[in-house]
């Protein structure tokens, strides 16, 4: 069997100048990075305006297991079969992380016959987006110590810096640090930190603005900490806004590559959606809807996390709502929400485990639903399903009167994903539903808005917040931040705060522990159990498997 890797350098890429015009875009309107990597420069974007937007796909999943889901594979497979059908089809992805790449989880390229292309640029360095947000968040860090260093006019409390350091990797030994060791020269010691680069504000700006002049107004509002009179500090109040557009003014223009068989797909942006809103940025969407016809995109882990944010904080800035929703689950994950072991998921059919894990694909519908949006189910096939594990998730489905269609782009590419190209427009064609966030952001309390996430997508019984966070809410709220969105920090393996709560828990309290304001973002971040913002390697990381051949060929990347 191919891996991955050995797939996508089997494929002959047509020149991105080609796919460009697929869309109606000519070559002099595109930025080449090589012969199979584009940006989408201002000018070219400012001049789509006018044209009508297409319709938005959302793809989401149930909470995620070590026996895999799909979503991004799901997703370039359908944007493929929307192609086969006819329709003009643009793909919007998130770009992968170095973090994952060389520790666990993998890239976010998609696979088997339904993958984003070149993979291993994608995967790697691709446009070099991610090495500019470090630079920008950094960059910042730079001028926070020099400002305090040359004499602290801001009165910067060097107790109450909030702004942590940023790196693209899983990196735990540099979860708390202390910088400026070594004598005068060398500053001010204090206590730091950093968050991998997907969880920086920087890379939650860059995925929210709509242009560069309101990412530079977003970067003006970054809050780094409190002066010694407990009053925010922003990067107005530092300067530093036009140094870091300038840093990010290539990054914020979108990049287009290519799936395996040729559909146009932006790849732009990566926020976790454990630890941020894990949704691409707004401003390849926005491109995508002017350029396609149907626009197929995916919001990270299940639809209690990157599903729940895209809803409730990017379609608010996006401006449009998802006109369908595919939840993607897969026999063998639900056999584990079931609670068969990941050992045991190969010895046999087991129906029974399929109708128990069920419960956590019915929430997760349930919750989408809510939205006032159609839901199309896509069962991800593997080699190991039986006919009846399979039927147990098509009835119960139908008792829930949501179409439940069998997905296998993995193993065949848009082939194997027009039954659910056919069901989503058919969803879609048939929607007169009107959107409905999750709570209302202008009178609602952040309090309210954190219960009305626990309760309406977790399906727990409520919030419980520790005293410091309860301490920093009253202060948000002082502060005039009150009417901001939530993004809930939480574990992305459970509707719980417990990871190891599968299926459908109930009877759960989710406990905040604190609260990390990201005003140039827009959202508060609610930091839940035990979630990290800086990940760390497993005992085997990936990139003990990867290497280079002499004449460049890379070997082992997936």
């Amino acid at each position: 069997m191919l891996t991955d890797i050995q797939i996508a350098q089997q494929n002959e890429q047509l020149p991105i100048v080609e796919i460009a015009k697929r869309i109606g875009i000519d070559a002099d309107d595109i930025d080449l990075y090589g012969k199979y990597k584009a940006k989408i420069p201002a000018k070219t974007l400012q001049a789509l305006e006018s044209n009508e937007d297409g319709k938005l796909i959302l793809v989401t999943a149930i909470n995620p297991t070590p026996a895999g889901e799909g979503k991004s594979t799901t997703t370039v497979g359908l944007g493929d079969a929307l192609t086969l059908r006819g329709k003009k089809t643009v793909i919007a992805l998130r770009e992968p992380s170095l973090g994952p790449t060389m520790g666990v989880k993998g890239g976010a390229a998609g696979g088997g016959y339904a993958q984003v292309v070149p993979m291993e640029d994608i995967n790697l360095h691709f446009t070099g987006d991610m090495h500019a947000i470090t630079t920008a968040n950094n960059t910042l860090s730079a001028i926070i110590d020099n400002h305090i260093h040359q004499g602290n006019e801001l009165d910067i409390d060097v107790r109450r810096v909030t702004w942590k350091r940023a790196v693209d990797l899983n990196d735990r030994a540099l979860r708390q640090v202390i910088v400026g060791l070594g004598g005068v020269a060398n500053g001010y010691p204090r206590e730091d930190g950093f968050d991998i680069t997907v969880a920086s504000e920087i890379m939650a700006i860059l995925c929210l603005s709509t242009d560069l002049e309101d990412m530079r107004a977003r970067f003006a509002r970054i809050v780094i900490g409190e002066n010694t009179k407990r009053e925010p500090v922003t990067v107005a109040d530092l300067g530093v806004e036009g140094a870091l557009t300038l840093i990010m003014k290539d990054a914020i223009a979108p990049n287009l590559v290519q799936t395996l068989e040729h559909t146009p797909a932006f790849v732009h942006g990566g926020p976790f959606a454990n630890i941020a809103h894990g949704c691409n940025s707004v401003v390849a969407t926005h491109a995508a809807l002017k350029l396609g016809d149907y626009v197929v995109t995916e919001a990270g882990f299940g639809a209690d996390l990157g599903a729940e944010k895209f809803m409730d904080i990017k379609v608010p800035v996006l401006g449009k709502a998802p006109d369908a929703v595919v939840v993607v689950a897969t026999i063998r994950s639900l056999k584990m929400h079931g609670g068969v072991a990941v050992k045991d998921l190969n010895n046999g059919s087991n129906p029974d485990a399929v109708a128990k894990g069920f419960a956590n694909l019915q929430k997760h519908i349930e919750t989408m639903q809510a939205f006032q949006v159609p839901v199309v189910v896509a069962v991800n096939e593997f080699v190991t399903d039986s006919a009846e594990e399979e039927q147990v998730v098509f009835d119960k489905c139908a008792e829930l009167g949501v179409t439940c269609v069998k997905s296998s782009v993995w193993e065949n590419g848009g082939q194997g994903g027009l039954d659910l190209a056919d069901a989503v427009v058919a969803a879609i064609d048939s929607n007169d539903q009107v959107f409905q966030a999750t709570y209302d952001y202008e009178n609602t309390s952040l309090e309210e808005k954190a219960r009305a996430i626990v309760q309406k997508v977790y399906g727990g019984d409520d919030v419980v917040f520790s005293k410091k966070a309860r301490n920093q809410m009253r202060r948000f709220e002082r502060n005039g931040w009150g009417n901001l969105p939530i993004c809930m920090a939480k574990t992305q393996y459970s509707l719980s705060d417990d990871p190891k709560a599968l299926g459908r828990p109930e009877g759960f309290k989710v406990s905040v522990r604190e609260l990390v304001p990201k005003i140039g973002a827009g959202f508060i971040v609610a930091l839940t159990g035990d979630v990290l913002t800086m990940p760390g390697l497993p005992k085997h990381p990936a990139a003990l498997d990867m290497d280079i051949k002499a004449d460049g060929e890379i070997v082992g990347l997936f």
